[in-house]
């Protein structure tokens, strides 16, 4: 089975705690093997905590350091700092948001109208393909919302250029299924596998590859090893960062949403909050596995919120907020930030504002950036 994922801040630093007093001494060596269901987690299955932000990224981060040393920790820290760099990426590049939701409806018109595409994505959906890995891969995503991030990066790229499906659908199950199902680090993903984010440079997954990696559990025969990568007509194109709010001096109403679920560390300055809203903004499709996830951390985070300020705390309703200027934690692209109400102020933590303005190109320009980020 997959770890345990209770959606609460306390049961994220407990799993933190765990990882940096055990597999976190060897992450660096071992995080590519994937040792299969039951067995420990390689990497820090920390993502579900930090895609809601009951967990922060810059807590993690310096925790890890604090436990191993800079240099201990650098693989640990930089792989943090890869979600960061997908959400300040999708935010000056919307446009792969929206190309994302065009491809899928016309990928999903596709299944309507191609009955031998529409029985390959069942079957590839079901894990019912007949190749080694990835039938288990698939089995254990619908089943468990979980998978190793390697298998990840196999399972994409044997859709994408073994089975030749449309990356768009691949994206889709992912999301509506994993627990840690974030709109940036999974759309960006899929396109790095399928060579759309760095152009021309797809991931391919390899029999030899596998194998080692799955300690031999898995030989997929059969692998398109030499694909080309997919090509766009234009790539998204990069607009500014949008500035963030000040809270303003006096009462407001705080909304908290599913991005940012740890209020007691929000940048709020001389803002006092008076009432607390929580917004559920699920995923479009999200399995009841992940909705329930959802629920219980946003239900976690309202009961600290109101413990924190000592005001009410609930989900929002009609006139939830009264006359109160109503602020919120920035919303990155994806269902939140399209379900905000018109006329939140947002606030952004230094994190991001901080890293994402170095996230607008390749990685490298970022991950350059780590130490002084980590020492600001």
């Amino acid at each position: 089975m997959s770890p345990p994922f209770p959606m609460t801040r306390a049961a994220g630093l407990e799993a933190l705690a765990a990882f940096l007093a055990g597999p976190g001494a060897a992450y660096t060596a071992a995080r590519n093997t994937d040792r299969g269901p039951g067995a420990t987690p390689t990497t820090s299955a920390l993502s579900p905590y930090l895609r809601r932000r009951l967990l922060t990224e810059d807590e993690v981060a310096r925790a890890a350091q604090r436990a191993f040393g800079p240099a201990g920790a650098a693989a640990f820290v930089s792989e943090v700092f890869w979600r960061t760099y997908f959400k300040g990426h999708l935010e000056t590049h919307p446009g792969a948001w929206t190309a994302y939701r065009d491809g899928l409806a016309a990928a999903r018109a596709r299944l309507s109208a191609e009955p031998g595409l529409r029985r390959t994505y069942e079957q590839a959906a079901a894990g019912r393909t007949g190749l080694d890995g990835f039938d288990a891969w698939a089995s254990h995503l619908t089943q468990e919302g979980w998978l190793h991030n390697h298998a990840r990066m196999w399972f994409a790229s044997i859709w994408i250029f073994t089975l030749r499906l449309p990356w768009e659908l691949g994206a889709d199950l992912f999301l509506r299924h994993l627990l840690d199902g974030d709109p940036a680090s999974n759309t960006l993903s899929w396109r790095w596998v399928a060579g759309l984010h760095t152009r021309g440079k797809p991931y391919r997954a390899r029999r030899d590859n596998i194998r080692h990696y799955t300690d031999g559990r898995h030989d997929p025969a059969g692998l398109d090893e030499t694909a080309a990568p997919l090509e766009e007509a234009m790539p998204p194109r990069e607009v500014p960062l949008a500035p963030a709010d000040s809270p303003p001096d006096g009462a407001v109403a705080l909304l908290l949403h599913l991005d940012d679920l740890h209020p007691e560390s929000l940048p709020l300055g001389p803002a006092g909050v008076a009432r607390i809203g929580g917004l559920l903004a699920h995923a479009e499709g999200a399995v009841d596995q992940v909705r329930a996830a959802d629920a219980a951390a946003l239900a976690d985070a309202l009961a600290r919120a109101e413990a924190h300020f000592g005001c009410p705390a609930a989900p929002v309703h009609d006139g939830w907020a009264g006359a109160l200027p109503v602020v919120t934690p920035w919303a990155p692209v994806g269902p939140s930030a399209e379900a905000l109400p018109p006329g939140c102020l947002r606030v952004r933590r230094s994190w991001d504002s901080r890293a994402w303005p170095l996230a607008t190109r390749g990685f490298f320009r970022l991950r350059s950036a780590i130490p002084d980020l980590m020492g600001a």
